[in-house]
């Protein structure tokens, strides 16, 4: 696959060497093929197997990436009944795994005006499915320390990198503020098993056993509302706040009956949901921004408007967000026209 007088891609000889080994699994390697990019280190592709299927292969290098938290969660979500990647073959060692293939049609790829009510309730069926059979010990705790680094990403690489700004005390002290409140409100939810990525690009569209559940190699014990925020406020395709609010309220109905720990007060529900979605939407700046200047990966760059957009609705519903409203407002409007995107 490397085109000529480019340097050879020893990883992949490694990889079609030990296709070549798995007799239990028997693979056409020949046929290896890039299935998908990703925003970590991993790479995925296809491979055709004798019987007229394919399958999926994923290499994530070592040490950036590990393979083990994948084949743990893929076994401990299959065990609920959702739809998500079998492990046919692995070797954790050198980064290896062959999967069970969910297709190549995105949620994203498909949701419509016409598609979207009936795919959005095939995801939030699974997703409360998910959660009803969630055990405390079995995952790492989205825990105070891990909610606020992620936090940090937002002042670190969207403000500082991004923006180019260096914060005063005075609005250093504002985020710490505004961090502080939204923690404790996102530490005090009922806590569940949390996906971390649920939106339209790792939901496949299957013919049965809908949604295909992708990249939960990240999946944390925490808020209840962050996958659903996940869902309903994607950071790649946006939804009237009518129809957002609806879905959520469906989930929140199915949660009750299946005797989920959600609030039995709508309203404050609904809050919970919004301020999640403030911890989500921050700290997607800063993982945009850093996948941008860090990374070398632009594609995100064109999804910060909508990302930006959510945030500031959100925070302008709350007073006591009122202090980040015009602290996001100030530095978009003397910073960011030198950031301007250019597509």
């Amino acid at each position: 696959m490397s085109s000529p007088g480019s340097t050879p891609d020893l990883r992949l000889s490694e990889l079609q060497a030990w296709l070549a080994t798995l007799a239990d699994t028997p693979v056409l390697s020949s046929t290896l093929r890039p299935a998908s990019a990703d925003a970590s280190f991993r790479r995925y592709f296809r491979v055709d197997t004798p019987d007229g299927g394919s399958a999926i292969v994923m290499d994530a290098p070592p040490p950036q990436e590990d393979v083990r938290p994948f084949v743990k969660v893929a076994g401990l979500f299959g065990e609920t009944g959702v739809t998500v990647p079998k492990v046919l073959a692995q070797d954790t060692e050198r980064g290896f795994l062959l999967l069970s293939d969910l297709g190549s049609t995105t949620y994203l790829s498909q949701l419509s005006a016409d598609s979207a009510h009936a795919l959005y309730m095939d995801a939030i069926e699974a997703l409360v499915l998910l959660q009803a059979q969630s055990k405390p010990e079995a995952l790492p705790e989205y825990d105070r320390p891990l909610l606020l680094r992620e936090l940090e990403l937002f002042r670190e690489w969207y403000i500082g990198k991004h923006l180019g700004v260096t914060l005063t005390d005075e609005q250093n002290a504002v985020l710490d503020k505004t961090f502080d409140a939204i923690l404790a409100n996102n530490l005090a939810q009922p806590q569940v098993y949390v996906h971390r990525d649920y939106h339209s690009r790792n939901l496949m569209v299957l013919p049965k056993g809908n949604p295909g559940i992708l990249d939960f190699q990240d999946a944390v014990y925490g808020p209840i509302t962050y996958d659903l925020v996940s869902l309903l406020r994607d950071a790649y395709i946006q939804w009237d706040e009518e129809m957002v609010l609806d879905w959520a309220i469906r989930y929140w109905e199915k949660a009750r009956r299946a005797g989920l720990p959600v609030t039995p007060d709508i309203d404050t529900f609904y809050r919970d949901f919004e301020w999640m979605g403030l911890q989500r939407h921050l700290k997607v700046l800063g993982i945009f921004a850093r996948l941008w200047h860090r990374d070398g990966k632009d594609g995100y760059l064109k999804d910060i408007p909508l990302v930006m957009e959510y945030t500031l609705k959100t925070a302008r519903r709350y007073v006591a967000f009122t202090p980040l409203v015009r602290l996001i407002e100030k530095l978009e409007q003397e910073h960011a026209p030198k950031f301007g995107y250019t597509f």
